[in-house]
């Protein structure tokens, strides 16, 4: 990322979010861009508690070998393939699995996958960083940000300052990795990028804290909005009421 778009971003987000969490990046490489290889772990592991660690500071690397969950392999594009039966562990299960109950039936999970697109990666890993420690050989896909409900209603805000319809933010049935992942990195090869609220997936909410949602930004549609941050409602007497609320510690609170 160019260094002025970095210290522009900061700049403003500073003014007008005071004391708000920077948000971190993801992308692609086959280098490690200066971040550690995520630890491995035994069994099951949500992508998203290490992600959480990512938006505290940590630049994290990942790939199959790291992530501990077979959708999080697939919603971060080093995997086709989902658990067998998937369609039974989403609905309502069978003899053998008990299922989630995300979806009535095993016949709407089916229709849903083959009609979703998927991220296919040749990469070796996927990079998550932290906002200010990127720098000009990192070439973020995406712009991830950890928010409560004021600086969201920002985002959004931001998000349909040039817009003619009501729709620049969309709110997909996903996983919580292909909420953060997955949309908001396939959105760069449009012409017209939307943005992405997520973190809605039940199953993930352990893993961030309780005034918690994600918002996903395309990068190419970062850098647009960025440049409007200056002439919007931001800086208006609206915002600013919202602003100062931010500054008086309506924050991310994490457990321990």
């Amino acid at each position: 990322m160019k260094e002025l778009l970095k210290s522009n971003f900061i700049s403003r987000w500073q003014k007008n979010f005071p004391e708000a969490q920077l948000p971190f990046v993801v992308f692609y490489s086959n280098e490690l861009h200066e971040s550690t290889p995520a630890e491995k772990h035994e069994g099951h592991r949500c992508i998203i508690a290490d992600l959480t660690k990512v938006s505290r500071g940590s630049s994290l690397a990942f790939n199959a070998s790291n992530i501990g969950c077979g959708g999080g392999n697939r919603y971060c594009g080093f995997s086709k393939n989902l658990r067998p039966g998937f369609e039974y562990f989403l609905s309502y299960g069978k003899s053998d699995m008990e299922g989630e109950r995300y979806k009535k039936n095993p016949e709407i999970v089916l229709d849903l996958m083959n009609n979703s697109a998927r991220i296919e990666t040749t990469k070796k890993w996927l990079i998550a960083k932290p906002f200010d420690k990127i720098n000009e050989n990192d070439n973020p896909q995406a712009v991830i940000f950890f928010a409560n409900p004021d600086v969201l209603s920002g985002l959004f805000t931001l998000a349909n300052f040039d817009r003619t319809d009501h729709y620049a933010v969309k709110t997909p049935f996903s996983a919580g990795c292909g909420s953060i992942i997955q949309f908001p990195i396939l959105e760069n090869k449009k012409e017209n990028q939307d943005c992405f609220l997520g973190m809605f997936d039940v199953s993930a909410r352990p893993y961030v804290p309780a005034n918690v949602l994600s918002f996903g930004i395309p990068i190419k549609r970062f850098e647009t909005l960025v440049s409007y941050m200056d002439e919007s409602f931001m800086i208006t007497d609206s915002w600013k009421n919202v602003s100062k609320r931010i500054s008086k510690g309506n924050s991310i609170k994490y457990d321990g």
